[in-house]
């Protein structure tokens, strides 16, 4: 059964709401690097055959999406933070903060915000639960922060390449752990997550 992307957004055109922005996030089960939030508005009744999730498509695809969306949408905000930020206030609440700063980096104000799961504390915010599959707002959202994350871990694997950032993206694969193991805990981890944690103790480092 197709699911139609714009049903969340023609509930809300009814109700008189023409700019929503969707909000998604990239990067909070990695080790290190920071989580990326990204705000999208799109013209209304926006198609674009075959963006859905960002986790369902192709590096080729993402980057070719991502393109056509910078060109399309009436405004992109992106938010960048970093791992000290994470260890600070935790995953969950930095990819708020993320949300929250990508909505207000906005060069036009939404009328009412639409996020994959995430309430961001204000009003006029509807969390869907798996929304960057239900909302084409939202899987727009999701394809800006996976993109601009991901070119940031290549940048990284540039400078690292002992750590192979640009094959895992730091997520906690049994390789990554091996090398975080093996070369060490580099500024960009995330000391709160667990195999960070225990990397470090193993070395004897609190």
């Amino acid at each position: 059964m197709q699911v139609d992307l714009l049903k969340y957004e023609k509930e809300l055109y009814e109700k008189g709401y023409n700019l929503i922005a969707g909000c998604d996030e990239a990067g909070r089960g990695p080790l290190c690097g920071p989580v990326v939030a990204a705000s999208v508005i799109l013209p209304k009744n926006y198609q674009l055959d075959g963006l859905t999730d960002s986790k369902k498509l192709t590096e080729k695809k993402r980057e070719k999406f991502y393109d056509i969306i910078m060109e399309d949408a009436i405004a992109v905000g992106v938010s960048v933070i970093d791992s000290k930020k994470i260890d600070e206030i935790n995953i969950l609440e930095a990819s708020r903060l993320g949300m929250n700063e990508a909505v207000s980096k906005l060069k036009v104000k939404p009328d009412f915000i639409i996020t994959d799961a995430m309430d961001l504390h204000k009003e006029n915010v509807l969390p869907i639960i798996k929304g960057d599959a239900k909302s084409i707002t939202i899987a727009a959202a999701s394809v800006i922060a996976k993109v601009t994350r991901d070119h940031i871990m290549y940048e990284l694997d540039e400078k690292y390449p002992l750590y192979e950032l640009g094959k895992h993206k730091g997520y906690p694969t049994k390789r990554h752990i091996e090398l975080m193991e093996k070369y060490g805990v580099l500024d960009f981890y995330r000391k709160s997550f667990k195999p960070v944690r225990d990397a470090l103790a193993k070395k004897g480092i609190d």
